[in-house]
């Protein structure tokens, strides 16, 4: 809902002799801070520390959660834990994966006021029409990660969502560029299937780490891959092709979307082969 409130500050300037873009720092940044205040005193690092649980309680939640790297009963990471996470391939599958979605993530974040004003709109306005977008991202994210986590499906999910958003940024770049309501409807498809899929690949890598330290360590790495693919979303959105309605941007993060889904389904089929396996030990 950034583009309501920038919308909003918009008309902010010189207000108290601040211009608008400070004062949208400052209006952004103050719930962050007062978050952080109330993160750092009620959030319980683990279901052991929750000091609203009972005995009992705790007991049950570590043991619902035994497997998933959440316990606090956890061992702290040795070097040979290291090693281990680290030479672990199906963790670099995940991370090539989150590269994959790092970039119409970050080139939607960034570039949506740019690609709603190649859709007719103007200035604060171009601000504004990012909110339906967005919006709907945020409503289909929920849904979806409740149902990958209700269904157990986090892979299906994020391939389906994936593929979704791929559709919605083809469309886009084979629309012609004065199309502009089908244009923008396209942005709410691309928009809602590219935020909705990352939830429930963050919970499936996580699902996969065995140990609280193994979890630290994979988790920040797979941010860390994700980065690269962050700055690649800063320059796919040429200034040269607005008038056209930024087709490379388009083409770009619908390839990226496609490979999300295949490795998706892929990594999914290798783990159902294992756990049978597994399970026929």
């Amino acid at each position: 809902f950034g583009g309501a409130l920038a919308y909003g500050v918009g008309h902010m300037n010189q207000t108290g002799g601040l211009s608008a873009w400070r004062w949208l720092f400052i209006l952004e940044g103050i719930p962050s801070v007062l978050s952080s205040i109330l993160v750092f005193f009620f959030l319980p690092d683990y279901p052991e520390t929750a000091s609203w649980l009972t005995d009992d309680e705790k007991k049950l939640v570590a043991q619902r959660l035994k497997g998933n790297a959440s316990l606090g009963s956890s061992k702290a990471m040795t070097w040979a834990d290291a090693k281990e996470t680290l030479a672990d391939w199906r963790l670099y599958a995940h991370y090539a994966i989150y590269f994959g979605i790092s970039t119409p993530f970050s080139s939607l974040s960034l570039f949506t006021p740019s690609i709603t004003a190649g859709l007719g709109y103007t200035s604060l306005r171009a601000n504004l029409m990012t909110v339906p977008p967005y919006a709907a991202a945020y409503v289909v994210t929920i849904a979806v990660a409740w149902s990958a986590d209700h269904f157990n499906a986090r892979a299906l999910h994020s391939a389906a969502l994936a593929l979704i958003g791929a559709a919605g940024f083809i469309a886009s770049a084979v629309l012609p560029p004065t199309a502009y309501l089908p244009r923008y409807g396209c942005l709410i498809v691309a928009a809602s299937g590219s935020f909705a899929c990352i939830p429930p690949l963050l919970g499936w890598l996580s699902s996969n780490v065995y140990t609280t330290s193994a979890a630290g360590l994979a988790i920040a790495l797979n941010i860390s891959f994700g980065a690269p693919g962050q700055i690649v979303g800063v320059w796919i959105h040429k200034a040269n092709e607005a008038k056209r309605g930024y087709p490379t941007g388009h083409w770009m993060n619908a390839g990226l979307l496609l490979f999300v889904a295949v490795g998706c389904v892929l990594l999914w089929v290798y783990y159902r082969r294992l756990n049978r396996a597994m399970r026929r030990e």
